[in-house]
C-alpha cells in the first residue's frame, strides 16, 4: 500500500512554486513579486481530471460510465481538494494579501482547492505527468476506495449522479424532467463562477454555484435533494 502524500510536491523551479502559492490578493498588493496562480489553477484542474479519470477507469473495471463520472466528481470537488490541501498543510504556505489573510483565507475551501489545483499544474510543468500521477495517487486511491465501499453498503446510491437522482424524483412526482437554468455568471474569463438553479413546473427546488456550468447544475440538484430530504 502506497504511503500517503504528506508534503507539497517537490517542485524544483522555485519561481514556479512561488507562483502556485500566490493568491491574486497578494499579487495585487505586491505586483513586483510575480503573477498569481490562476493560470496554473486552470492547468492543474485539467491534469487532475485526466489522471483521476484514468485511475478510476483502471481501478474499478465493473463501474459503469455514470458511476465513474459521479466518483470522479466527488473526488475533485472543492471540498475534497480542500481536504487534500489540509493534509499537506498547504494553508501555511499560501501567499495572501492582508485582507484575505484576515478573512481566514488560509482555511477556506475555495481558496485551498484552487491553490491545490495550481500546485498540481506547477508540478506538471516542472516534472511531467508521471511525477504528478505518483504524487496524487496515494491521496485519491484511499478516498475512492472508501467511496466505492460505501456505495456497496447503500445499494449504489452514493455513486448515483445527483442530477439523475433528482430527475428520478421529478419524473415520479410530476411526470416531467427538471429544467436547469443559469442564474448568474461572474468573474474573469479564466476564473468564472456559475450559479445555476433547477426547477420543475416553474418551481425552483435548488441552487448551486461552481466554476463549471455543469458542476453548478449538479450542486443545484444536490441542494434540491437536501431540501427534500432525499439521499443520493
Amino acid at each position: 500500500m502506497a504511503k500517503k502524500a504528506k508534503k507539497i510536491p517537490p517542485i524544483k523551479d522555485r519561481n514556479l512554486l512561488g507562483q502556485a502559492l500566490t493568491h491574486r490578493s497578494y499579487a495585487n498588493e505586491y505586483p513586483e513579486e510575480g503573477d498569481d496562480n490562476e493560470r496554473l489553477e486552470f492547468l492543474g484542474d485539467a491534469v487532475l481530471g485526466f489522471i483521476v479519470g484514468e485511475l478510476l477507469y483502471t481501478r474499478y473495471p465493473k463501474l459503469d460510465e455514470a458511476k465513474l463520472t459521479r466518483l470522479r466528481s466527488l473526488l475533485v470537488d472543492e471540498k475534497q481538494l480542500a481536504n487534500f490541501a489540509r493534509k499537506i498543510q498547504l494553508g501555511d504556505r499560501l501567499r495572501l494579501g492582508k485582507g484575505a489573510d484576515k478573512d481566514g483565507g488560509r482555511n477556506k475551501d475555495s481558496l485551498l482547492s484552487d491553490t491545490f489545483e495550481a500546485l498540481i499544474g506547477a508540478y506538471f510543468l516542472d516534472s511531467g505527468i508521471e511525477a504528478v500521477r505518483e504524487y496524487i495517487e496515494p491521496l485519491f486511491v484511499e478516498m475512492s476506495d472508501r467511496l466505492v465501499a460505501s456505495q456497496s453498503q447503500t445499494h449504489g446510491k452514493t455513486l448515483i449522479d445527483s442530477k439523475n437522482r433528482f430527475q428520478q424524483w421529478a419524473l415520479q412526482e410530476f411526470g416531467e424532467n427538471p429544467e436547469y437554468f443559469l442564474i448568474k455568471e461572474s468573474g474573469p474569463d479564466h476564473a468564472k463562477q456559475f450559479t445555476s438553479g433547477v426547477r420543475v413546473k416553474g418551481k425552483t427546488f435548488g441552487v448551486g454555484t461552481d466554476k463549471r456550468k455543469q458542476e453548478a447544475e449538479k450542486r443545484a440538484a444536490e441542494d434540491a435533494l437536501r431540501q427534500l430530504g432525499i439521499g443520493y
